[in-house]
């Protein structure tokens, strides 16, 4: 707790000897949290940012107040309750995190961390729920049907291998469109492994590696065969002869997706959460998922695998190993004596 005080109270006090410096001073300041923004942060982050940011401007015109910080904690506050109901708690905190950014740009103090703000995002939180929504799961043997059902066309071929990939490997779709043929790595057995540069959990490029099956690597030899694709080139491009080679956006791998299997509800994730309850079903221990999908938590895997640890858990084995020694009832006046209701 002293440590904690400590650090509020230095925040505090740069914050303030900041409020105090010339105005040509703070903008040149600021100018530069911006610069330095756009090199720490990724692409598809700042875009979120700028996003959120311009939406929260839009509810504050509205609303009548200023969008320009430093914004009340009261108006936070405020802005939270609009939400709840709309969004998922996990989407609210990402607007709380936007919102303290752009105070953090400026050089001024969160109002997210006000105690009004926090009480208005539990009270939203017990209103509504905390849930999240998960992405409907695409197991192997749905994907195994499809990628079956596939021809020989370029764009057949170059489909097979996206969703190969991203059945064995568990990638994000962040990971599978950002590949590049000098990232597939040939093994002796015939499998392969991808090697991921970055993801949301590596933003700074330890990098790890991703597991194809044999069938999972041929496809994508075919597919680079096929599109001629060169060391530096990205995997998964477009289909068509003499295109540029350019990495698929990642809205586009949604639609191949939702084509191939004749699904609408199913997302980019669903391969990854299909691959989770799979492994769940098979008995894998839930430290060899997390290396396969590259998690630093337990906290995600398992709740993927929620729904089917419930069928395996200390309730259920009890349930089964005594589930012969109920005796049967004796039959009603009204109820056919070869039927026992349990």
């Amino acid at each position: 707790m002293s440590a904690e005080f400590h650090r509020e109270t230095e925040r505090a006090e740069v914050l303030s000897t900041l409020a105090r410096l010339p105005k040509n001073r703070r903008e040149a300041l600021i100018e530069e949290y911006r610069k330095r923004s756009e090199a720490a942060f990724a692409p598809s982050t700042l875009r979120n940012y700028k996003t959120i940011i311009a939406g929260f401007t839009e509810w504050c015109r509205q609303a009548g107040y200023s969008a320009f910080p430093p914004i009340e904690p009261l108006v936070v506050a405020e802005y939270i309750e609009s939400l709840g109901g709309k969004l998922s708690v996990n989407t609210i905190e990402t607007r709380l995190w936007a919102i303290s950014e752009l105070h953090r740009s400026h050089f001024h103090a969160s109002p997210c961390r006000h105690r009004l703000v926090e009480l208005a995002l539990k009270g939203v939180k017990r209103k509504y729920g905390a849930r999240t929504k998960q992405a409907p799961p695409l197991g192997k043997r749905e994907v195994l049907k499809v990628v079956s059902q596939l021809g020989d066309t370029r764009a057949e071929i170059r489909d097979k291998a996206l969703i190969w990939t991203a059945s064995d490997s568990w990638c994000r779709v962040s990971e599978l469109v950002a590949f590049q043929v000098r990232d597939f790595l040939r093994q002796d057995d015939g499998s392969a492994l991808l090697y991921v540069a970055k993801s949301k959990t590596d933003q700074f490029g330890f990098g790890d590696y991703a597991y194809l099956s044999p069938q999972a690597a041929h496809s994508v030899l075919a597919w680079i065969e096929c599109a001629k694709l060169k060391s530096k080139d990205p995997i998964f491009t477009k289909s068509q002869a003499g295109a540029k080679k350019t990495p698929l956006d990642p809205a586009t791998v949604l639609r191949i997706f939702k084509r191939r299997f004749g699904r609408q509800d199913i997302s980019t994730h669903s391969t990854r959460v299909g691959g989770v309850q799979d492994a769940f079903e098979l008995g894998c221990s839930l430290s060899a998922i997390m290396v396969a999908g590259r998690w630093r938590s337990p906290e995600m895997p398992a709740r993927y695998g929620r729904r089917i640890a419930a069928s395996q858990s200390a309730a259920a084995e009890v349930a089964r190993a005594f589930s012969d020694a109920l005796p049967p009832r004796e039959p009603t006046k009204n109820q056919d004596p070869k039927v026992h209701v349990l």
